[in-house]
């Protein structure tokens, strides 16, 4: 029986804590805020996206980066386990569109509560308001003694888990401390520099913010880095006063980081991804058959949202005031690629405030992937975001956050 400290009291540190407790260990859990799961708590808009019911290999098409490196911590606790974890636990669940699975309440309080039921039940201890300061080893030897906490105190120890979180959402406390204290000469461990990932772009076209608040459902995204395609996705996206945001463009963002920014990075949207090229001139035809008497602005309506029209008029370059008989093949032409090929060029992301996960952090080939202790410092284990794994939206990075924590709690001897 060893006594285990957890630094960190998120989603991972709360699992690697029940898991080292219930292999019978002494488990101290250290939290900086004064309570648990803060940042939990506020997850999926207050809702707290618990998983994905989806199967094994479409998981693993949604983990960015590292995936080869989460297979043994995903084939030892799964979203299957997860899920009837909770549920045990008191906290019933239910599947909604895209295998996302929420609490039946709606409350992510629900999901921190069967947590700390279950802390209680292995006698897990706690101690809020309570700050690590540096990673405590042997003299002379690559191995854990302890936690330096800030007010001056040791705690001894066998074994550490640090799950200390990223840099996103730091008002819950993700301040990128567990990344200093792994980086001391003591320790060693190295760091691929974190940045913000599951964020808004921010875009060099002043007409965004005059469609700030528009949401366009169904649509396509391609991003580009110069000619080369970097991710191709559909869904709903949200125009913003800096930029584009919204479930399709987080997801793309994921991908930003591996750009090479040599050349200039767009967003290229198909705004009527349902109709073929010829499909959408053919209704455009139709329209102006239709209402050959009018002028071009006011025909506009039945194509795009009310805010969007203005923005189309002044990009596809006819006067608003001609009259649709008067429009050339040409300009109908320039019409129907402007509505399959809108582009927007990128300029960066939103900051770590705005980001949902953190991409970056602990280099994973220093880390054991079959129990997530590190191969530089005997005893010293990782859970969750602090390390270099992230995923799309749908349930997938708190997923790493269990599968993770319960690795490295299980695995201490």
């Amino acid at each position: 029986m060893s006594r285990v400290i957890v630094i960190g009291g998120g989603a991972a540190g709360m699992m690697a804590a029940v898991s080292a407790a219930g292999q019978g260990h002494r488990v101290l859990l250290l939290e900086q805020n004064e309570k648990l799961g803060k940042k939990l708590f506020i997850t999926g808009k207050g809702r707290c996206n618990v998983t994905n019911a989806c199967e094994k290999e479409k998981f693993f098409e949604n983990v960015i980066s590292n995936p080869k490196f989460l297979y043994s911590a995903f084939s030892g606790f799964d979203n299957r386990q997860i899920m009837t974890f909770l549920e045990e636990a008191g906290c019933p669940l239910k599947t909604e569109r895209g295998e996302r699975v929420f609490p039946v309440s709606d409350h992510s309080s629900d999901v921190i509560m069967a947590l700390q039921r279950m802390l209680k039940k292995y006698q897990v201890e706690i101690r809020l308001h309570t700050k690590a300061k540096q990673l405590l080893t042997v003299p002379g030897q690559q191995k854990i003694r302890g936690v330096l906490l800030a007010d001056g105190t040791e705690e001894s120890a066998d074994a550490v888990i640090l799950a200390t979180g990223g840099l996103s959402y730091q008002t819950t406390g993700s301040t990128g401390d567990g990344y200093r204290m792994v980086q001391e000469e003591t320790i060693g461990h190295q760091i691929k520099e974190p940045f913000p990932a599951l964020v808004p772009f921010t875009v060099s076209e002043k007409w965004c913010s005059e469609l700030q608040g528009l949401s366009l459902k169904n649509v396509n995204l391609v991003m580009r880095e110069g000619k080369k395609e970097i991710y191709r996705g559909f869904g709903e996206m949200l125009f913003t006063h800096f930029g584009i945001s919204g479930p399709l463009v987080l997801s793309a963002s994921s991908f930003y980081g591996r750009c090479r920014k040599k050349s200039e990075v767009t967003c290229e949207l198909d705004l009527k991804p349902a109709l073929t090229t010829e499909q959408l001139d053919k209704r455009i035809l139709r329209d102006f058959e239709e209402n050959h008497k009018k002028q071009y602005k006011n025909v506009l309506n039945g194509l795009f949202p009310a805010k969007l029209v203005p923005v189309m008029i002044m990009l596809s370059q006819i006067p608003p005031e001609k009259k649709i008989h008067e429009i050339t093949k040409e300009e109908r032409k320039e019409l129907v690629n402007l509505t399959k090929h809108l582009v927007l060029h990128i300029t960066g992301t939103g900051d770590f405030a705005e980001a949902v996960i953190t991409q970056g952090g602990i280099v994973v080939k220093e880390v054991n992937p079959s129990t997530m202790e590190s191969r530089r410092i005997k005893g010293l284990y990782f859970a969750g975001e602090v390390l270099d794994l992230d995923a799309l939206t749908g349930g997938f990075n708190l997923q790493i956050a269990w599968s993770t924590g319960y690795l490295a709690g299980s695995s201490i001897p």
